[in-house]
């Protein structure tokens, strides 16, 4: 992603017929600690890849992989595809120029480029540094006698969690769409971690308060304690609906981590 002539190249052998750019440096807590390679990756990154299209590929449909993290400190929820961006984070801020560029390219150029404000979307593959697959390989790990302790930072702060496999399918969609367009991609639910982490203990028949430790290390900088999707849009113009709930998604990324540490 830090190099336009590895990126230039691939398009220029390629020539895709569909763009999905979902490469970046995508864990907010850690844009924190490495602001630097954050905005280089993600910034320069998107750059890379709109520039390399727009000379080799023209006809090319991108997809940005945008982030609910760019409305940040939201004064109104739902958030839509009108809510104002407000980023508390080096993560959100660099979505924020991605999709801008993005704008910028489609209005300016003519691509077929199309961005998803994708909330929180969650599966078993999600990476173990992520609250939510935290506390649900731990639940497994403390009900299969691996560990004995879970750590967690702020308990209060909600997002709106969604199937991952459903909102790629979303993405696809928007690059089906006979003009490109921007999206809010969301169940329109909200929880908050403490509610995740008794749905993963209770569905293991173990109580959270047992095990749980607060690490206030774990708080970030500036935190974030309310984003909400209205995914209407997507709903009227793509047909998109959620259909996995709150709870089937963390019983099937608790039953995949009972399964993997069996």
């Amino acid at each position: 992603l830090e190099s336009y002539a590895s990126i230039f190249n691939v398009v220029e052998k390629v020539r895709p017929d569909e763009f999905y750019h979902l490469a970046a440096q995508s864990f907010v807590s850690y844009s924190f600690e490495d602001e630097f390679s954050t905005i280089l990756s993600n910034i320069n990154g998107t750059h890379y890849v709109l520039s390399a299209l727009k000379q080799k590929a023209p006809d090319c449909r991108f997809y940005f992989a945008a982030s609910s993290e760019m409305f940040g400190k939201v004064n109104e929820s739902p958030q839509n595809e009108n809510t104002p961006f407000n980023p508390r984070s080096p993560y959100g801020i660099s979505k924020v120029a991605g999709f801008h560029l993005t704008k910028n390219y489609r209005e300016t150029y003519g691509l077929h480029a199309s961005s998803g404000i994708l909330f929180n979307h969650e599966s078993p593959r999600r990476g173990a540094e992520f609250v939510t697959r935290k506390i649900t390989s731990q639940a497994a790990r403390i009900k299969l006698g691996i560990e004995e302790r879970i750590k967690l930072g702020n308990l209060e702060a909600k997002r709106d969690w969604g199937f991952a496999a459903e909102y790629v399918k979303a993405m696809w969609i928007m690059l089906q769409q006979e003009k490109p367009d921007d999206y809010v991609i969301g169940t329109g639910e909200c929880h908050s971690v403490k509610e995740f982490l008794e749905a993963a203990f209770h569905y293991v028949e173990l109580d959270p308060d047992k095990y749980l430790e607060i690490d206030e290390t774990l708080y970030r900088p500036s935190e974030i304690m309310l984003l909400q999707a209205d995914a209407s849009k997507a709903k009227k113009a793509l047909g998109w609906v959620p259909e996995v709930s709150f709870k089937e998604l963390v019983k099937l990324m608790v039953d995949s981590d009972l399964k993997r540490f069996s």
